[in-house]
């Protein structure tokens, strides 16, 4: 096996980008692996208005594009390929992508998270088109629309709540006769005029052309079938750590969110982790890209205090 690398960054999103920036400019010759799909939860949002310095705004992929070009231009390696295999028990440690195994002194995981879907074949069709996941990232451009929000708990009343600033109306709909969120929420969420609980049912399709139109919804009590004009559909229901890779080497909390400490280490010295895999609060790519930064400098200074030294608890 060639010489360990100083770095090996996994993820190719805000925080694997911004961590490929920042290793690249101190020298470290950072390797990317971008993982299965370039951008992460960017790869699939239309636009983008809130992330500081971009003026008019971008797409996901334009503003993934430019943080790649920016990283490549200070010596990160990309890679767009996904590693299927890590082994931190041993130091350097080992990263495994197709038939290749590769060796680093530190390294870096930002392997993101994923929203839950419904599964329908519609809600496909239309994410990013009317469809998303955020809705601080995307309840801006609803103001004066009818609007639906998926979801039972705290998470779906707190966007529920949150996109009455922009919406005219907002439809909660729940699959049960009553939610799971905690009691002082559902009091605030269900006091707001503009909000409407739909209970015991299910979204069965989004209904649409170019753009979200309307959803078709089940009661599941009864098997019966309405539609809701809307121009929007907010997804609540919760989204799954990129970790099952980490499982047994990195410590997670019950969701299988990586746990970090508040200088992005995790509790193997030289691995750190940034973005979505350890923040299951704000996910948004700011905050992605500053926990990416945080990282970086973490792991320049990991690498100076290894120099000449044995790895921690050898």
């Amino acid at each position: 096996m060639p010489e360990p690398r100083n770095v090996i960054i996994l993820g190719g999103g805000p925080a694997g980008f911004t961590a490929g920036l920042y290793t690249g400019r101190a020298s470290l010759s950072p390797l990317l692996f971008t993982g299965a799909q370039l951008g992460g939860q960017l790869a699939t949002t239309s636009e983008i208005e809130n992330y500081p310095g971009l003026g008019e705004g971008v797409t996901g992929p334009e503003l993934v594009g430019l943080m790649q070009q920016q990283a490549q231009r200070f010596g990160c390696e990309v890679k767009f390929a996904e590693v299927t295999k890590v082994d931190f028990q041993q130091h350097p440690f080992k990263v495994r992508e197709g038939g290749e195994e590769h060796a680093a002194k530190a390294i870096i995981v930002c392997t993101g998270s994923t929203p839950r879907m419904l599964g329908l074949e519609s809600e496909a069709r239309f994410y990013g088109r009317g469809v998303s996941t955020c809705a601080t990232c995307d309840g801006f451009f609803y103001r004066g629309k009818t609007i639906a929000v998926v979801g039972g708990g705290d998470s779906a009343m707190e966007e529920a709540v949150f996109l009455t600033r922009f919406a005219a109306k907002v439809y909660l709909i729940h699959r049960r006769d009553r939610f799971r969120a905690s009691e002082i929420m559902q009091k605030r969420t269900l006091a707001n005029e503009k909000i409407e609980a739909v209970y015991d049912s299910v979204v069965a399709e989004v209904l649409g052309d170019e753009k979200v139109t309307g959803v078709r919804v089940k009661n599941v009590k009864t098997d019966g079938l309405s539609e809701l004009a809307l121009d929007g559909l907010f997804l609540a229901i919760g989204h799954t750590p990129n970790t099952e890779l980490f499982k047994g080497q990195l410590d997670m909390d019950s969701e299988g969110y990586l746990l970090t400490d508040n200088r992005q280490h995790t509790n193997i010295p030289g691995v750190f982790a940034g973005g979505d895999v350890q923040d299951h609060v704000f996910r948004q790519a700011v905050t992605a890209a500053g926990t990416g930064c945080a990282a970086a400098i973490e792991t320049e200074r990991f690498l100076a205090d290894l120099e000449g030294r044995a790895y921690p608890g050898r």
